[in-house]
């Protein structure tokens, strides 16, 4: 193997110790929380040591940021790729494609989607700068899909765009503690969400 060879086969494997951790940090921060979950539980569930996790992260606070910052990526890119298919198609299509996007991911990654509402908070550390501005980015997907609403006649234009982005993002993230996939279908809630704030 030719040391370049070399040299990427270490860096994939970083890599995927580095998933490892965060996947595995992710289920016990959405079981037990920021001050439950320590850097030894972490370490022992995947199966190395200590020691070994500053490899990739210098703090229990650095592992905890990635994993809440994740969480609101998966969301926002799922959301940003739906909007862009449905570009130029009427507005409560593309409000129940944004609403569909985000429970899908919400659901589809819920170690990290949970953990990030759980942990917002860190302990006695200031919230990182990266976690504000990364939930800033995705309340701007929806600050511009609303306004898009309101413009095209959909929502009204008399009501706050703020509380209605409020009211939006509170009744999806909600659905963490009621979706069950055999109680309900994603495509239905998005359908019955749109037409509800929708409806005149």
């Amino acid at each position: 193997m030719s040391a370049a060879t070399d040299n990427v086969a270490r860096a994939a494997a970083r890599g995927g110790s580095r998933r490892l951790i965060l996947d595995t940090a992710a289920r016990l921060l959405r079981s037990g929380g920021y001050h439950q979950t320590t850097l030894r539980e972490i370490a022992e569930a995947v199966g190395i040591r200590k020691a070994s996790l500053y490899h990739h992260f210098a703090s229990k606070e650095e592992i905890v940021e990635a994993v809440v910052n994740d969480g609101v990526r998966f969301v926002h890119d799922a959301v940003v790729a739906a909007l862009e298919k449905t570009t130029g198609a009427p507005p409560g299509r593309r409000l129940e494609a944004a609403i569909t996007a985000h429970l899908t991911a919400l659901n589809g990654q819920r170690d990290y989607t949970t953990a990030s509402f759980r942990v917002f908070t860190f302990g006695a550390t200031p919230v990182p700068e990266s976690v504000r501005a990364a939930r800033r980015a995705y309340e701007d997907v929806w600050r511009n899909l609303i306004a898009e609403l309101q413009a095209a006649g959909a929502l009204p234009k008399e009501r706050s765009p703020d509380l209605m982005r409020y009211l939006i993002l509170g009744a999806m993230n909600g659905s963490i503690d009621w979706f069950r996939p055999g109680r309900f279908a994603t495509a239905d809630v998005a359908q019955e969400f749109s037409t509800l704030l929708l409806a005149r």
